[in-house]
């Protein structure tokens, strides 16, 4: 448990600083994120509000979310080859995102890499990353809800690696379609990260029900995030600062994903994120209704859902705050159906 606490603690304290330098680093500089009204999916009144807020303040998230990991293992924790891997993937993903970051920022246009570019190489590196945990970490190789193999669903290695490569590529975008509002997107993953630590440190303590690989250690990495994402919030939160831009979207969005891999969560990653499935789901019925009526008919007034409040007339903080609301409820939910399982378990032994 210390060493959960030393990661929390230490990346809070690192992103909230941090953060703080990339505000005054980016504003001396005059880059900032490039908002066009309609044209960049958001309603004409976050142009003269938004317009030039400095972006990239992601990187305080993962750096600091790093440090704070590295920190916790002073309490004599082995770091874990399955925490490495999933390292990698987190810093290859924000990698994506802050090209995608730097190019909208350098040419002042809210236009990055082209996104049918960015999904292909974003899937592709999803992919090999997991068949990297499969090859090296002894990952259990099912379909979970709550533990290995509770539901019975077996996949060989190639299809599960491309099972939980969809997992991480569905994760990453929901998490950056999320990220449209003031503190949206890091309030709600804050929350998620806070399950994951409670799961992961949980199965630690719980060798005999759950069969992870190194969860202690993937408990402290969740618990590390949660406090880049606490400290990041405090410049974040409305009316923001700073963005988080997709160098902290997709990086935040992988973290989540492979932690409900390692910990044998997938399905129940859906309830913990939520608020981006919510998000996501209604861009694809936007998306699948638009087309199929011949680009005539709309399902809600703009897209993300986030944006149809806000022109229905709710005010953005209130629609931050209750989504947030609503991403506590489905966290919850999910902690629930997990404890549930447990003391179901402890009750049949």
């Amino acid at each position: 448990m210390i060493a959960v606490l030393i990661s929390g603690a230490v990346a809070t304290i690192i992103s909230l600083f941090f953060t703080r330098f990339l505000i005054s680093f980016f504003r001396t500089r005059g880059q900032g994120q490039p908002i066009l009204g309609k044209e960049d999916h958001g309603p004409d009144w976050h142009a003269p509000t938004k317009q030039g807020t400095p972006t990239m303040g992601g990187l305080a998230i993962i750096v600091a979310a790093f440090v704070g990991w590295v920190a916790a293992h002073v309490r004599n924790i082995a770091f874990s080859d399955q925490a490495m891997i999933v390292w990698i993937g987190i810093l290859a993903m924000a990698a994506m995102g802050f090209l995608d970051d730097w190019i909208k920022v350098r040419k002042r246009h809210n236009r990055g890499i082209f996104w049918k570019q960015k999904n292909y190489i974003t899937m592709l590196m999803a992919v090999v990353l997991c068949g990297a945990l499969v090859a090296f970490t002894g990952i259990d190789e099912s379909i979970s809800l709550v533990r290995a193999g509770d539901l019975g669903i077996e996949l060989p290695g190639v299809v599960w690696m491309l099972w939980a490569g969809a997992i991480v590529w569905a994760t990453t975008n929901a998490v950056n379609v999320t990220d449209g509002l003031d503190g949206l997107a890091g309030g709600s993953a804050l929350m998620g990260f806070g399950a994951f630590t409670m799961i992961g440190y949980w199965a630690f303590r719980n060798p005999d029900v759950y069969q992870v690989v190194n969860p202690l250690d993937m408990g402290v990495l969740a618990a590390a995030f949660a406090g880049g994402c606490l400290g990041f919030l405090w410049w974040n939160a409305a009316p923001a600062r700073i963005f988080m831009g997709d160098v902290g979207a997709l990086g935040i969005g992988s973290a989540l994903a492979f932690l409900a891999l390692t910990l044998n969560t997938h399905l129940l990653l859906i309830l913990i994120c939520g608020i981006n499935v919510m998000e996501a789901g209604s861009v694809a019925i936007q998306m699948t209704i638009f087309k199929a009526s011949g680009r005539k008919r709309r399902f809600f007034k703009m897209t993300p859902i986030h944006h149809h409040f806000e022109l229905s007339g709710w005010p953005e903080t209130t629609v931050i705050i209750r989504f947030w609301l609503i991403s506590a409820i489905c966290v919850a939910s999910a902690v629930a159906i997990f404890i549930a399982d447990f003391t179901h378990q402890q009750g049949a032994l």
